[in-house]
């Protein structure tokens, strides 16, 4: 007999006073479902009032039972559940309920807030006089956290049984077990990166969602094709979409202007006009000339996601970068042109060899090492809580980098970290040594010249080396000549003239950019990741 599927629970967020825990218990009510108030069952274990636990403890502990709570909460199905403002402000407790919930924010306006929560002294966060500039600036630190949230109701102004209604229509509507990661672009608005098991299966509904219409020309390769792409291409068909499917050869080898050639005569062949999405259904490979073809075909055509390797999701299917390569090296020809949206399905990771896995685990380090000690950290231990939390852990890094700098005019070369090295390892080789093992073995070159020049502590290199081995990723590489490596770096396109640009880890979430590391000490740091 199969299993039952769960019922994903309804979870309620959002600012102090924006209707959480009236609006939970008539849904729960409506929907006959049993109805969670977090703040009730923090109060009942901790045998006090929320402001006494603030009072006598602090924030910190009640934070520390919060978690505790959704913890519980997160292996339910089938509930509604209201959370406290702050409950869902940590990325850690979001990912966590997210796995098993249709998350839903409601917001108000400061003036609503403010009439609905007046005096309340079970507010402990408003005890100041400013309790105006007070709620702006908790609203202002909690933004961030709120946009992930993948759907979102203003209750200003409304009476709880039209925001009753809108929450059941989502209910019956809405996909659970979906994390939002907003990115915005430099031409304003953006798009989302939504991560969740089983989304390649809700696509239709999630292009019409965006009025993403038109022809689409999914393109994909021979490796991936045979799992997914059929698959997508009958969900669509199904749903009333236009589609053509173009299979190309798998490899980076195949990563060239001749393939682009292909894919726009196929285009051109199935009368996909400028109306029409190009759909890209593979990993960085598939990705790269699949947006490099959108942003060149018919001048530019909107450009769909659906990454299929570890290495694409964290890493190449966000930030707009596309391209392909010249026998003199890879990406020297591309387009900046930033997705409509990417569709991070961990389900499709089910038929990616583990060597692919382990290769986009070096970006999942990178990230790490640039920008998240935590993240780091549970690499080295005991891992990320769920795989959901270590997409969305370094998807975040990524993310606040190239809304930063989406053009790579400075920090966004802190992305580039290891692949200097990486890179010219994969050329010379031939590209018999995958990208993710080339970004590997260069994050440890990468910190061997940071330690000859002093910028980080000496015992670096060996514990970047320590958990690249520890993922099953190698360390070193046989069989190459360092002056071949060399000579390769010279065409790097990262180069500012005649000099190489180096990012070099200083600590683990802090790197640099620097111009002025000397050639020997690049020399001395194939030494040690370079077998004769």
């Amino acid at each position: 007999m199969s299993e039952s599927k769960a019922t994903p629970n309804v979870v309620l967020t959002g600012f102090m006073g924006t209707g959480k825990s009236a609006v939970g218990s008539e849904v729960a009510a409506q929907l006959g479902r049993p109805f969670v108030d977090m703040d009730d069952l923090i109060i009942e274990q901790a045998g006090m009032s929320i402001p006494e636990i603030f009072e006598h403890h602090g924030e910190a502990r009640f934070r520390a039972l919060e978690r505790a709570v959704l913890r519980d909460l997160a292996v339910l199905d089938g509930h509604v559940i209201a959370t406290g403002g702050g409950a869902l402000v940590d990325s850690s407790n979001r990912e966590m309920i997210a796995r098993s919930s249709l998350l839903i924010c409601l917001s108000a306006s400061v003036s609503a807030i403010e009439e609905r929560v007046g005096e309340d002294l079970n507010r402990p966060l408003l005890a100041r006089p400013d309790g105006q500039q007070r709620v702006v600036e908790l609203m202002n630190q909690r933004a961030a956290a709120y946009a992930e949230i993948p759907y979102r109701i203003d209750t200003s102004g409304r009476t709880v049984a039209e925001v009753v209604a809108e929450v059941i229509e989502l209910v019956e509507s809405g996909l659970g077990g979906v994390l939002r990661l907003p990115v915005s672009t430099p031409a304003g608005g953006g798009y989302d990166i939504l991560v969740g098991g089983g989304l390649v299966d809700e696509l239709p509904d999630l292009l019409a969602e965006r009025g993403l219409d038109g022809m689409i020309g999914i393109i994909t390769d021979e490796h991936i094709g045979p799992h997914w792409a059929e698959r997508l291409h009958r969900a669509l068909v199904a749903a009333g979409r236009e589609c053509t499917m173009i299979t190309l050869p798998a490899g980076e080898s195949q990563k060239n202007l001749t393939t682009i050639s292909r894919i726009y005569d196929e285009l051109l062949a199935a009368g996909l006009d400028r109306s029409g999405v190009v759909l890209s259904l593979g990993g960085g490979v598939v990705g790269d000339m699949a947006g490099f073809a959108a942003a060149t075909y018919l001048r530019g055509i909107r450009f769909v996601q659906i990454p299929t390797t570890l290495l694409a999701m964290v890493d190449s299917s966000i930030g707009g970068k596309t391209g392909v390569d010249l026998p003199q090296g890879k990406n020297l020809i591309g387009a900046f042109k930033q997705p409509s949206l990417v569709v991070v399905d961990p389900s499709v990771l089910s038929t990616l060899p583990s060597v692919e896995f382990r290769n986009g685990l070096a970006e999942v380090i990178k990230h790490g090492i640039i920008a998240d000690p935590l993240l780091f950290a549970q690499l080295e231990g005991p891992g990320p809580e769920s795989l959901e939390s270590m997409l969305a852990r370094a998807l975040r890094v990524k993310i606040g980098v190239v809304e930063r700098d989406p053009f790579e005019q400075g920090e966004r070369a802190h992305l580039n970290l290891g692949h200097t090295f990486g890179h010219a390892i994969e050329q010379v080789s031939g590209y018999s040594v995958p990208h993710g093992q080339g970004v590997a073995i260069g994050l440890i070159a990468s910190a061997h010249v940071a330690a000859a020049r002093a910028d980080c502590a000496p015992e670096l290199p060996a514990r970047i080396a320590g958990i690249v081995s520890y993922l099953g990723l190698p360390t070193s590489v046989s069989g190459l000549e360092i002056d071949a490596v060399m000579a390769a770096m010279a065409t790097d396109k990262k180069r500012q003239g005649k000099r190489l640009r180096f990012v070099l880890p200083h600590a683990i979430g802090h790197v640099a950019l620097h111009d002025d590391v000397d050639a020997e000490q690049v020399r001395q740091a194939l030494t040690h990741i370079m077998i004769p």
